[in-house]
């Protein structure tokens, strides 16, 4: 009797995170976006070059204003209905400071993290 291996499912990891969030800090500012993978377009994004944010913030570059920019993008996503999202995070990322604190602040407007 010859036992076969069980069959490998279809690979729909692709499709189960459409939404990426990534990522951007400079020394001058925070910006963060979320990517439809499939079409590979910017479905929302977040800046603190905005000129609508930038009198609403002390600086545009530290943990505060990296939070503020979390909670906007939380809201636009909110606003566009997309629920749930993924994180990405490169290689010298970690989750700490002003990562943390763009994460916890799109968590906390209501978007669901993968």
């Amino acid at each position: 009797m010859v036992i076969l291996p069980p069959a490998k499912p279809p690979r729909i990891i692709n499709f189960l995170k459409p939404y990426v969030l990534k990522m951007h800090f400079t020394n001058k500012f925070v910006s963060a976006q979320v990517i439809h993978s499939p079409t590979a377009t910017v479905a929302s994004s977040a800046s603190s070059q905005e000129k609508a944010l930038r009198p609403s913030m002390d600086s545009t570059r530290d943990v505060a204003a990296a939070a503020k920019i979390g909670k906007i993008l939380g809201e636009r996503l909110l606003l566009k209905g997309i629920p749930a999202v993924a994180v990405h995070l490169k290689r010298e990322q970690k989750y700490h400071g002003k990562v943390k604190a763009v994460i916890d602040c799109v968590r906390e407007a209501g978007v669901k993290l993968l």
